[in-house]
């Protein structure tokens, strides 16, 4: 049950002390119960309404990449959508299923040029992706293990904040296992 008080406002003490010239009432009605509030997003400086982000639920699977020889890279996302957009995301979980055992090189690079990175393009496509770490002043790549030894089963690894907000995200996947390899992508963005 809603409860009110009046409270004085501290700009309205002279009309409290019978001073009529005083244009503000003394007295204010102040709220003293909670009231339950859902952020459902904002409103931004065009009027549009822009939705909170959450987390995905369950990790979208890209299509199997076949016959990737050894020495072969292919790039994930393929399908469509065919890049990981992380506006308003700043985790990343990535799996890779290879169809064999061994080392594969996992590097992020910047989406197709058929996708824009917010209004610009074209952007250089499959380049590396590129940050400034804290306390250092020179670029250096954002992901770029160049031998991960991969099992033959989905092999899920997380990536905190370093990809946050990246538009045009996909990672290029090189075999180096030694053999041809069928190679499937899933990832999961984490609010």
């Amino acid at each position: 049950m809603p409860y009110n008080r009046k409270a004085i406002a501290p700009w309205s003490t002279e009309r409290l002390q019978g001073i009529e010239s005083a244009t503000v009432d003394s007295n204010i009605e102040t709220p003293q119960y909670l009231q339950p509030v859902v952020n459902t997003g904002v409103i931004n400086k065009n009027g549009n309404w822009i939705g909170n982000v959450t987390s995905d639920r369950l990790f979208t699977i890209d299509a199997t990449h076949e016959g990737i020889a050894n020495g072969g890279a292919t790039l994930s996302p393929q399908a469509q959508p065919d890049r990981i957009d992380m506006t308003g995301y700043s985790s990343l979980f990535i799996a890779i299923k290879p169809s064999n055992s061994g080392n594969f090189k996992i590097e992020s690079v910047m989406g197709p040029d058929t996708n824009t990175f917010a209004n610009l393009t074209p952007v250089n496509a499959a380049s590396g992706l590129k940050k400034i770490n804290v306390g250092q002043n020179a670029f250096a790549l954002a992901v770029d293990d160049s031998a991960e030894a991969l099992a033959a089963v989905w092999n899920i690894f997380v990536i905190y904040d370093v990809l946050a907000g990246q538009k045009n995200l996909q990672f290029k996947i090189t075999n180096n296992s030694g053999a041809e390899s069928d190679i499937t992508f899933a990832y999961l963005r984490v609010a």
